[in-house]
Order: structure tokens, then sequence, then C-alpha cells
């Protein structure tokens, strides 16, 4: 694919393109030269004329470009992307040991903006979330196979990303058998059921597999509280690894039917209360009756989507960790987490920190908890790290 126009940058405006930082926003922008459409291929200039980055344009985005190389040399065409895919799914190989339900492809973080591909066991799940790996999907979808062995691949380009892409959205088989309703997974010894065509994300919360295994360290022989469980992962992973007793709330009623399904099926006996319900009132009433728990997860969804939500995020984070941490027991433990992007590491620590003032409570806070391996963080891509999250042990 040749670049059909250039992008030229206004003084002084070069400098994280320089950095090597993989967006560029429209005050950013000069002019365009040539024919642009979206998803085109651009080089992209600074004011003198100076090569910056090969980029794809997004016209209807506030993203209005993204870059794919930052060597002239590196001409983006089909074999140097094959080449990228290839590197990135042979880097999450070592995890084949622990699990078969792998990040294959994060988008800026394997230097290919928008994309990302999960796999679990022998299905393959892409979403196309940028006009750039749009204008590339039919090879991408057609290197597939030959990359990872794996013939069935469905597509999820549903996020809310796309459309701000201005991409409509499209799901549906692209390759291969129809998904079964549920995609049987093992990870760190727990089976779990993925619904790839219906479940949050791509089915399951690929990222949190590490933090399920922090917990399963700490779970044997306590009570453990997951507030907003969605299908159980860290309850059942708390169950095996020894839990005397689990509480999980969730406001979907087929997301615990899962959750008590998955139970089942890794023949975990131990006592479960399964909760439909608003966790802020859930918590609130085990408050009142006077419950306490030594092992707590707040998972909640993603409260601030944009910047314009972060205030009004910041409050929900302290009450729910505020609530959480005086539901904890003496010497238990509280893994709290934020999805929300717009909400910065440094910021979630100072909101659970205001909340460890308001309960007056003493705490630790032991350990900063992030996303797994296979979803990186590019280091002049700070912005990836969507997933932070803090392990506190009350004193």
């Amino acid at each position: 694919m040749k670049p059909a126009a250039t992008l030229v940058l206004r003084p002084g405006k070069e400098r994280s393109l320089i950095h090597r930082h993989p967006w560029v926003y429209p005050g950013s922008i000069a002019r365009v030269e040539g024919r642009v459409a979206s998803g085109t291929l651009m080089r992209v200039e600074s004011s003198d004329g100076r090569f910056l980055a090969w980029g794809a344009y997004s016209p209807d985005s506030t993203l209005r470009a993204r870059m794919w190389s930052f060597v002239e040399s590196e001409h983006p065409d089909e074999a140097w992307l094959q080449a990228r895919l290839d590197e990135a799914i042979r880097r999450r190989a070592p995890l084949a040991a622990r699990t078969d339900a792998v990040r294959l492809v994060f988008g800026e973080a394997d230097r290919l903006p928008g994309l990302i591909l999960d796999r679990y066991r022998d299905q393959l799940v892409v979403q196309f979330l940028a006009a750039g790996v749009e204008a590339w999907r039919e090879p991408i979808l057609a290197m597939l196979p030959f990359l990872t062995g794996c013939r069935d691949i469905y597509e999820r380009s549903d996020a809310a990303a796309r459309s701000r892409e201005g991409l409509a959205p499209r799901e549906g088989v692209v390759s291969g058998r129809q998904p079964d309703e549920a995609v049987e997974v093992c990870e760190d010894g727990v089976r779990y059921q993925v619904d790839v065509r219906h479940g949050h994300k791509t089915g399951f919360y690929i990222d949190q597999r590490d933090n399920r295994q922090m917990l399963a360290a700490l779970a044997a022989g306590r009570t453990v509280l997951n507030c907003f469980c969605y299908t159980g992962g860290f309850t059942l992973a708390a169950l095996k690894a020894g839990a005397r007793e689990a509480w999980s709330i969730d406001s979907s009623a087929d997301a615990l039917v899962r959750a008590r399904t998955q139970q089942h099926l890794n023949g975990l006996a131990a006592p479960s209360h399964w909760i439909e319900g608003d966790v802020f009132d859930q918590m609130k009433a085990m408050l009142a009756e006077g419950r306490r728990f030594d092992l707590i997860v707040l998972d909640p969804p993603k409260f601030a989507p944009s910047s314009q939500h972060v205030e009004r995020a910041a409050r929900a984070y302290k009450q729910l960790n505020m609530h959480a941490l005086r539901l904890l027991n003496p010497s238990g433990s509280l893994l709290t987490f934020s999805c929300s992007g717009a909400v910065s590491v440094d910021l979630f620590q100072k909101i659970v920190a205001g909340a460890v003032f308001d309960a007056r409570v003493d705490v630790q806070m032991v350990k900063r908890l992030q996303a797994g391996e296979d979803h990186p963080v590019l280091m002049t891509h700070p912005e990836g790290e969507y997933l932070k999250g803090l392990l506190l042990q009350r004193i």
C-alpha cells in the first residue's frame, strides 16, 4: 500500500512524534496534501519537510492519525504487517504454560494501533477499532490462520472506540465455525467458560490473569467478597485456592448463572453466595448487618470513559473503597482496581488514600497492580495503561 497523501504538522508540533508517541490530534495539523479517506496511509512530516512517521488517517476521529512506524525505510506493506503480527504473537508463546486464554495483539503496545486479537483455546476473536487497521482488515484476516494455527475467527468490532473513528459496528463469523455458546479455557488450573459472542470485551477479562493468581495466593482459609464479579473469575480462583467462603455481587443475572455453572464445572464445593444487585446498595446492607471479610476485590466497570467523567468517577471510586475498607477485617487484604483510562495511576492512588482517611482505618499499600504481560504498555504511550490497581492490607 503506497502513501496517497502527506500530513504536515504545524511548527513546533513534531515533538511528540520525535519521542515516538503514536497519536496526532487535529490541532497539530497544518495541512494534508493529496487524496485522503478513512484509513489512508500517510507520510507524516514536520513543518520543514522532515520525515517523522508513517501513519493512518482518520478524518472523523479526535485522534486524527495513528502512527505505524517511525522509520522511513520501514514502509508499511503486507510483508511488514505480517512480520509485525508474527512478532506480537510469538512474544506471548510462554503464556501457553499457564493458560489458553491470551491476548495476542494489544493495539498501540504492539505497534498495531487499534487492533485487538484474543485467543481462547482454538478460537480467535478480533477487533478492528481504528481506521488504519480497518483498511488492512482483509489481509490481516487472511494471515491469522497461518500465524496462529486457528481457523475459527470471530469479529467483535463493536466497542465504542470504533464509533469514535466514524466506523459502523460489525460482528460475526469471519472464518471457520460459529463459536459455541461457551468456549472452555483453563487458566492456572481453573476452568472458565467464555461467551465470545456476547460477553464483556471479547468474552473474558484476560487482563486480570496475574491478579487472579495473586488473589489465589492470599485466599486459603479466608472469607472472600468479590464485587462486580461478572462471571466469577476472581471468586473461582479464590475457591480453587481453598477460600473458606465466598460472596459475589453483580447486577447481571445471566453472568451469575454462568458463574454458578463454572463453580460446578470446577467441582468447588465451598459455600458460595451469588448475589444479584447493585454493589453500592449491597455493601451498605452488609455494613448494616455487621458482616466482615478477610479478602475483598473491587473490579468495577469503567466509571470514567473520558476526561469529562473523572470527577464523578472519583466520587464513586472513593465511596466503593471506603465501604470495602470498613467491611475488611484487621489483617485483611483489598485488591482494588480502576479500568478507566482517564483516571491515572497517581490519581487513583490519591482517591483510594482519601477513602482510607474517611474510613478511619490504618492501611498499608503492599503493591501496585496492573494488567498481565500480554497487555504491555509502550513506554512512549503511557495512555495504554488503562488497568491499574492496588493491593492494600488493613493493619
